[in-house]
């Protein structure tokens, strides 16, 4: 089974191709967020200039082409409102156009499923701005994830006390973009990690983990109903605040 895996939720954007649960190739945009072996793609523009291409490097390297692809997965969110956007609707595109089913996987699960050769409580923490986090926390055993909370946003404060009161005294393993933001507040944490990305624990781009967490539901075939598809945005949009103000 060939799945092709799509994150667009935060600055950086990536594609991935797999194959049996096997990395065949990614692309990470932009290049300098690279890490391991992950392939590089030098322009800029926003996801909605670099996606489409990217989408076409990918096939172009691994030989294959949409005919040749079972299904597609995508960081469904929370994340940056407008890259949600994009990928879906890149997403829908294709998968209308080609007939291809669809799965979405929550982007700080994703995020956490980056994390290899460690079992215990991963915090997975991503910066929404506003001065808060969008915040998970999630149990590994090997490959497996057990989900502790609902995604939820918070300020970093918040979501550290409500780790704190599930998970008292347990070392957690905190990851992500707001992991990194928020580094000095968490190492002060006791038994607290924070993820370096150049971490060999870690693989290289979130739509490579997108794409393998994604293999059960195709495999089972519990898919997307694409009409009925949406972002995970957790608060209001920005346009949806302004109306409120107004009223």
């Amino acid at each position: 089974m060939r799945v092709v895996g799509i994150d667009t939720a935060t600055s950086t954007a990536s594609v991935a191709l797999i194959e049996d649960g096997r990395l065949i190739s990614e692309i990470i945009h932009p290049a300098h967020a690279s890490v391991g072996n992950a392939n590089r793609v030098n322009n800029r523009g926003n996801h909605a200039e670099t996606i489409l291409p990217l989408l076409e490097t990918l096939f172009a390297g691994s030989e294959v082409s949409l005919r040749d692809i079972h299904g597609l997965a995508l960081s469904i969110g929370p994340g940056s409102f407008t890259g949600l956007r994009i990928g879906l609707s890149t997403v829908k595109g294709l998968a209308y156009g080609w007939r291809l089913p669809v799965v979405g996987v929550s982007t700080l699960l994703a995020h956490a499923a980056r994390v290899i050769d460690y079992n215990g409580l991963i915090c997975s923490l991503l910066d929404a701005r506003k001065s808060e986090v969008y915040a998970a926390l999630f149990e590994k055993t090997d490959c497996v994830f057990k989900r502790l909370t609902q995604d939820m946003v918070s300020s970093i404060a918040d979501a550290v006390t409500r780790v704190g009161n599930l998970q008292a005294g347990v070392p957690c393993l905190f990851v992500g973009v707001g992991a990194h933001i928020h580094r000095r507040l968490l190492l002060d944490l006791p038994g607290a990690r924070v993820l370096s990305e150049a971490t060999q624990l870690s693989s290289p781009t979130v739509a490579a983990a997108v794409a393998r967490l994604s293999e059960r539901q195709f495999r089972s075939n519990e898919v997307e109903d694409l009409g009925a598809l949406t972002p995970v945005y957790i608060r209001p949009p920005e346009a949806e605040f302004k109306r409120r103000s107004l009223v």
